[in-house]
């Protein structure tokens, strides 16, 4: 069984004010809706567990039904961390639960088709990602905002979600990891010695970050 862990507890501090990101009206639908469906649509996804902030657990309950999300199982308070978030999903896995796919809600133009891709990448190398290449020169500042060198790009990807591991190996990084933070879900494994395979995502797959990229990402959808 594939169980997706649909991460949405961040603190959103980037977008100003006391606002969850999640649950801002994105076109039609909050934010957090617009994943949901798409995993609820994946026909590679067997169950769906949400995170979410603790005070949004009734909000998101009003969601899943609103929108007809019949794959979820649980929905969880998460951590003070992303790290902790995506373990406390982990721990409410059901235990025929073979394999995890773990997404950030901020990413609402995640299509079913990409999250299958992805899960069928992890099935034949352990883990993979969604990604891209860097087109963008890269500078290194070694001190403040001076140049000191300049970074080839020719190998370098820029990591999105949704990420897919079997559910042993992660769950086996993360305790390896103790208090270390990591980044994302790929860097876990990585440190554990598990290869990742990056499946390049050729469609936009913009993370909600500051209000422009709510904009941004509206005027994409409609």
């Amino acid at each position: 069984m594939v169980t997706a862990i649909i991460v949405a507890a961040g603190k959103s501090e980037r977008m100003g004010g006391k606002v969850d990101k999640n649950f801002l009206s994105l076109v039609n639908k909050p934010v957090v809706a617009w994943s949901l469906l798409a995993f609820e649509r994946c026909a590679a996804v067997d169950r769906i567990v949400l995170v979410v902030r603790k005070e949004q657990l009734a909000a998101s309950q009003a969601v899943a039904k609103m929108f007809g999300i019949s794959k979820l199982q649980r929905i969880v308070a998460g951590g003070k961390t992303r790290s902790e978030s995506v373990q406390a999903g982990l721990k409410v896995c059901d235990v025929d639960t073979t394999s995890v796919v773990i997404h950030d809600a901020a990413r609402p133009m995640i299509t079913p088709e990409v999250i299958a891709e992805v899960v069928k990448a992890s099935k034949r190398s352990l883990a993979a990602t969604v990604g891209r290449p860097v087109t963008d020169t890269l500078k290194e500042c070694a001190k403040g905002t001076t140049v000191s060198a300049t970074v080839p790009r020719a190998k370098l990807w820029r990591v999105q979600t949704p990420q897919a591991f079997a559910l042993r190996d992660l769950r086996e990084a993360y305790a390896a990891l103790g208090d270390k933070e990591v980044t994302d879900d790929c860097e876990a494994v990585e440190k554990n010695g598990v290869a990742v395979k990056i499946v390049e995502s050729l469609k936009p797959n913009i993370k909600i970050t500051v209000p422009e990229d709510l904009q941004l990402v509206a005027s994409l959808l409609k």
